[in-house]
């Protein structure tokens, strides 16, 4: 094997991180950035359109048992489609004062928890030769952990 094809890994801890960090600013750059970007986008729409206060008036019960206004489902239903998108949402609503600190806290696990769950689906589940009959309590477990994580941190935060 000739030295023009042989790939080497770096030994030196510097030239490791640096390769790590590029490897890393690039995912930012072409995976997260976009959703966070498409999320503050369609933030501002629905605050636009008058519909972020219909989806608060008809969420409100459900999410005030966790101790969040109703706004804060766009939060969740945008986090199921995309981990990043749900925190950009979270971000522009708490920039708009719709949500406070406390309700991000009680807001992060569920986001991580659920996050990126419809996106993951096909791509983890599918190819791991998962059945589909149980694909919707794989994600029912997920969305259950969830709600019971945003019980928990209503009464830590």
């Amino acid at each position: 094997m000739s030295n023009d094809t042989k790939t080497t890994t770096p030994s030196n801890p510097f030239d490791i991180f640096v390769i790590g960090a590029r490897k890393g600013f690039n995912v930012a750059i072409n995976n997260l950035m976009p959703n966070v970007l498409m999320a503050y986008v369609i933030a501002e729409i629905l605050q636009l359109i008058g519909a972020m206060e219909f989806i608060g008036r008809l969420f409100g019960p459900l999410m005030g048992f966790f101790g969040l206004p109703g706004e804060a489902a766009t939060v969740l239903l945008t986090a199921w489609l995309s981990s990043s998108a749900g925190t950009g949402i979270a971000v522009s609503l708490l920039n708009k004062g719709i949500l406070n600190g406390t309700h991000a806290a009680i807001l992060i696990p569920a986001i991580f928890l659920i996050g990126s769950q419809l996106q993951y689906m096909g791509r983890l589940l599918g190819v791991a030769d998962v059945p589909k009959k149980y694909w919707p309590l794989l994600m029912l477990a997920s969305i259950i952990n969830a709600c019971i994580a945003m019980i928990v941190m209503r009464f830590i935060a």
